[in-house]
């Protein structure tokens, strides 16, 4: 029928026809404007043209720069009000650590200003921080230092799960804020979509103030869409902190040994939360849209119980690419040996640049990653940058034990960087991030003795072997990196 229509109206289907590559023009126009990563213009700009229709709408849900858009405006705006609020102590914390321990963190005096200057984050003395390995490590102390709130219980996660572990943590929070504790919980919608409505609706009767972040009205066209809340944060009256890899899920405490997850996340006591609670509450602010009374209790001075130097690194679509860029500046100071876990290496080309040359200046650089990944395209795609870094000198080891989902950096013998943030486009560039810069030898000396055990459980590969690899396969490879900006 609608073939009979238009033969005998063609001049309709000529106009339509018009009309849309006039549409693709303006499009490329737009988002040639708009986009400022070189590889996602020629990304969007293929799947506008050999995509008709499809890769625009592609393009819709993953590629608008929703940064510009009033909602973000919106938490920009907030985000410069809680600032305000603590900006003296922020200062006077950053200068103060400057003073005692310029010497301490010479080597990584550009990263430290650069945090510092980009997003209002101090460097603080006198933490304790403390290295969690999975689940089993991490919740039992969590519930241990939930139990003596006295004053608030702050959480932030991507993915809160409806099961055994999802329970036990939320029983405690109800019971908390009935002994009248204030409790804040913030989720993603997306990464939460197991929570269910009756453990949210039993946490709300139970006096939990609950509140999606960035919340999705349509879950099927959702789909690893953009600008997620990534993080994994709870702050304990303003004084104890966890972040790192591990969300609220069973899966984390490794149930089932034949899907073993092998994770990393970090407690510190200290000015260290500090930060942490400034952008749990420029969130929090973002989300419900309510500015709740922002007193002393929730920003405490902890100095002086520990010996750690810690700073934070956030990312967002409110912020500055600060993960990124720190990270970079970071692996440039490196010296004598750079070891890095992630999941998912499909890196920005500043650290992939920063990497090559750290390696090629004689610096030790090993790359840890899953042999397997979760996703068949996010896979090839990690694999298309293996045989790059071979050829500069990376050493590359896929963990075989089960799937490694640390997100782990540590560099010569003084730094660390333990938090949320793969090293991917997504992580870097979209998504809600934070991670913990620690500088302290101790913690940089168990996640060396972490690594040198988990290359136990490790292939090494090599130049020579990696290039036998089927012309199929590398072909796929390649063919999901010019998607990578998309994923």
């Amino acid at each position: 029928m609608i073939k009979e229509f238009f033969d005998q109206f063609p001049y309709i289907l000529v106009g339509l026809e018009v009309l849309y590559l006039v549409g693709i023009i303006f499009l490329a126009g737009k988002i040639i404007m708009d986009t400022k990563n070189t590889s996602k213009t020629l990304a969007y700009l293929m799947l506008i043209i050999f995509l008709p229709v499809v890769g625009i709408i592609i393009y819709f849900v993953f590629g608008v720069n929703y940064r510009k858009n009033k909602f973000y405006t919106f938490k920009i705006e907030r985000n410069e009000q809680v600032y305000q609020a603590v900006s003296t102590y922020i200062r006077e914390t950053h200068h103060k650590t400057l003073e005692n321990h310029r010497e301490d963190i010479d080597q990584f005096l550009t990263t430290v200003n650069f945090l510092y200057n980009a997003g209002h984050s101090p460097l603080s003395q006198g933490n304790y921080a403390e290295v969690l390995i999975n689940g089993e490590g991490k919740f039992e102390k969590v519930f241990e230092v939930l139990e003596r709130a006295v004053h608030h219980i702050h959480l932030e996660y991507y993915i809160y799960d409806n099961d055994n572990i999802g329970n036990r943590l939320a029983d405690l929070l109800i019971r908390k804020a009935g002994e009248g504790v204030i409790v804040r919980f913030l989720y993603d919608d997306m990464g939460s979509g197991k929570i269910g409505k009756k453990l949210l609706k039993r946490l709300k009767e139970g006096g939990v103030q609950v509140s999606p972040v960035n919340k999705i009205t349509f879950r099927l066209l959702a789909n690893r869409v953009n600008y997620r809340d990534h993080r994994k944060i709870i702050i304990v009256d303003g004084a104890e902190v966890f972040t790192g890899g591990i969300n609220v899920s069973d899966k984390y405490i490794n149930p089932n040994p034949k899907q073993y997850w092998r994770d990393v996340h970090l407690y510190m006591k200290g000015d260290a939360a500090f930060y942490f609670q400034f952008l749990f509450f420029s969130n929090w602010i973002f989300a419900t849209e309510k500015i709740p009374e922002i007193s002393q209790l929730y920003f405490t001075k902890n100095e002086g119980e520990g010996t750690s130097l810690i700073q934070t690194a956030a990312s967002g679509p409110d912020t500055k690419p600060s993960i990124m860029l720190s990270t970079s500046s970071a692996v440039l100071s490196a010296k004598k040996r750079i070891y890095i876990v992630t999941p998912y290496f499909i890196p920005v080309e500043t650290v992939l640049n920063a990497i090559k040359q750290a390696a090629l200046s004689g610096v030790d650089v090993r790359l840890m990653v899953p042999k397997s990944g979760d996703s068949v395209i996010v896979n090839a795609a990690a694999y298309s940058y293996y045989e790059e870094l071979l050829e500069n000198d990376v050493r590359i080891f896929f963990y075989k034990k089960g799937f490694i989902h640390a997100k782990t950096m540590l560099i010569d013998d003084q730094f660390s960087s333990v938090g949320t943030a793969n090293m991917d486009v997504r992580s870097q560039e979209l998504n809600f991030e934070v991670n913990a810069l620690v500088f302290d030898q101790k913690i940089n000396k168990k996640l060396q003795d972490l690594f040198h055990e988990d290359m136990n459980d490790c292939e090494e590969i090599s130049l020579e072997s990696w290039r036998k690899r089927p012309k199929s396969k590398v072909f796929f490879e390649h063919l999901a990196r010019l998607l990578s900006p998309l994923i």
